[in-house]
């Protein structure tokens, strides 16, 4: 597994994807410098005027709802159709569902448009999922990833998407057995929206990767190791952010397999 999911890394840098991105205010130049660090092609549009060229002319869509508002949405809804109507993968940030009931409505519209992927801390994926009551405080998960493995497989059967679930271990929800990934570490949720990066190296992958549980799994393990390994030279979250993108950047085959701790 290890040695597939190296090949996936290169297959990203060797290919150099374009990845469309509707995301926040918060995360975009963050995110766009990540997937510029793994070797992919950013592109932040959400004109709607511009929103059928730019997602067939990419290879797939991230939509990241973090900060919402009616043009904003509508572009989302545009895009995803156009995705689907395309047969391009595009991957869903659902950032704070459950937190109120317009996130919710909205999240209910672009589930609708079949996701190939969904990515999300716990909280977001069991109120997603409508599992259970939980609680959603903003963007942070007031629940372990663990706790949220039904609702993901609920979450899986019902759209079809592979699921991943962040945490202090990530969790990998599929047809195929479930993953874990037991690497990164506590200084990164010190950094703002490095879950959000998750979900746009997810798109990275899954637009040049064939099978999509993979992708989802080589777009997880490569920002936690990274990150895991950033921290070593790091002071705090401001030089652990300056050292993720230098690490993203440099990784070696040998630091990502001795580094990397996965099991199913």
């Amino acid at each position: 597994m290890k040695n597939i999911l190296w090949n996936h890394i290169l297959a990203v840098r060797t290919q150099a994807p374009l990845v469309h991105n509707i995301t926040n205010h918060v995360v975009m130049n963050n995110t766009a410098n990540a997937l510029l660090a793994i070797g992919a092609s950013p592109i932040m549009a959400h004109a709607r005027e511009e929103i059928d060229e730019m997602v067939a002319l990419c290879q797939v869509l991230v939509v990241n709802i973090g900060t919402l508002d009616d043009v904003w949405v509508d572009a989302m809804l545009q895009a995803a159709r156009r995705a689907q109507t395309l047969n391009k993968p595009w991957v869903l940030d659902p950032v704070g569902a459950g937190a109120t009931a317009y996130r919710d409505q909205v999240l209910s519209q672009l589930i609708a448009l079949h996701p190939t992927a969904i990515r999300g801390n716990a909280s977001e994926i069991m109120a997603l999922a409508k599992a259970n009551q939980s609680q959603t405080k903003g963007v942070d998960s007031t629940a372990q990833s663990q706790e949220a493995l039904a609702a993901a497989q609920t979450l899986h059967k019902l759209t079809g998407a592979v699921i991943g679930i962040s945490g202090e271990t990530d969790f990998i929800v599929s047809d195929q057995p479930v993953v874990q990934i037991h690497n990164g570490t506590p200084l990164m949720t010190r950094v703002t929206g490095l879950g959000c990066t998750a979900t746009a190296l997810i798109g990275a992958f899954l637009a040049v990767i064939k099978n999509k549980t993979e992708a989802m799994i080589a777009a997880i393990a490569l920002l936690s190791i990274a990150g895991e390994l950033a921290e070593k030279s790091s002071r705090g979250p401001g030089s652990l952010q300056m050292n993720l993108l230098d690490t993203l950047y440099n990784l070696t085959a040998d630091e990502f397999k001795n580094t990397l701790r996965i099991e199913s």
